[in-house]
């Protein structure tokens, strides 16, 4: 598809969506090096990407795969050693951090989740918490969506490198894409939540998607930013998802927190309300959506975007 098609497209959207009042912030279309559409609906600013913030997490990971100071098969419990309670649950020395990026830890619940993080649930020490807690099933043997599994592998990620996330993603990511130095929310004892909450302006969340179509480097500078042995891993299946038949086919399975998404080998960055990065390798396009708090992303977004937006792209 041209530029000039898609930027008629997406004027159509708009369009449609301004009509029907349609609960939706910004959307952006673009390639590995440029936004070829874009608008706002509201004013332009940072809002919380909610769960987007995951695919960072993931990103780092591999970051620090690359650099050959983390392995999918680092256990938990080994980066952790230290911190176990006496009664750990014996199964919790067999959770892997490749289990943790696909939602398979075993805890088999969804711990520090937006509504009980407000809630107290946790503190003061969430890894404490969540390693005292008894693990259900077998690690690896079942997707369970937790964001404790992502904050679990953040930590993980931390004791490796030897930093904060937050400052390991600057040098490695938000100080190369130009993008500064996000909002994020903290844990109690400040480590930045590998699960949630970054804020992020539209263009800003969806250069990590870019980064990903361009096999791990930034157009714009030529800096490579991942290697593409990575996203070839992080962003094909890895575990299969609960199968719902009312989301346009939107459950396709997970890959190393990153969505498989309905459309040929395509993926997506995706946080609670309606904060998405759909990339679409065989297009080489990346769309990006930020909504508003609430249940219109739910009940009416996802299926207009993906019937007048997204099936037309693909074509």
């Amino acid at each position: 598809m041209t530029d000039q098609s898609v930027t008629v497209l997406i004027d159509d959207f708009v369009r449609y969506a301004q009509d029907r009042d349609l609960p939706i912030e910004a959307i952006a279309v673009g390639d590995e090096s440029r936004v070829i559409a874009e608008h706002h609906f509201v004013a332009d600013k940072p809002r919380c990407i909610y769960s987007h913030t995951k695919s960072y997490m993931s990103t780092a990971v591999g970051i620090a795969i690359g650099e050959g100071l983390l392995s999918l098969d680092d256990r938990l419990a080994d980066s952790f050693a230290g911190e176990l309670p006496a009664d750990a649950d014996p199964r919790l020395g067999e959770i892997t951090l490749r289990d943790l990026l696909t939602m398979s830890s075993g805890f088999n619940g969804a711990f520090l989740m937006i509504r009980g993080r407000r809630e107290g649930e946790g503190c003061p020490n969430y890894l404490q918490y969540m390693l005292s807690k008894p693990v259900q099933v077998d690690p690896g043997s079942g997707f369970c969506y937790s964001s404790a599994d992502s904050y679990l592998a953040g930590r993980m990620l931390e004791q490796a490198v030897g930093m904060r996330m937050g400052e390991y993603l600057w040098r490695h990511v938000f100080e190369p894409l130009g993008q500064g130095w996000p909002v994020w929310e903290n844990d109690p004892q400040g480590h930045p939540l590998g699960g949630s909450s970054i804020e992020m302006r539209l263009t800003e969340m969806m250069k990590l998607g870019q980064v990903f179509l361009n096999d791990g480097v930034w157009a714009p500078t030529g800096t490579r930013i991942v290697d593409p042995e990575w996203i070839a891993q992080a962003t094909v299946r890895q575990i299969d998802t609960p199968i719902r038949t009312d989301d346009d086919g939107w459950s396709n399975g997970y890959g190393y927190q990153w969505w498989m998404s309905p459309y040929p080998r395509a993926y997506r960055a995706d946080g609670a309300y309606g904060q998405i990065t759909t990339v679409l390798p065989e297009q080489g396009l990346v769309v990006a959506i930020q909504c508003p708090e609430g249940d219109g992303w739910e009940t009416t977004v996802r299926h207009e975007l993906h019937e007048r937006v997204m099936l037309p792209l693909v074509g």
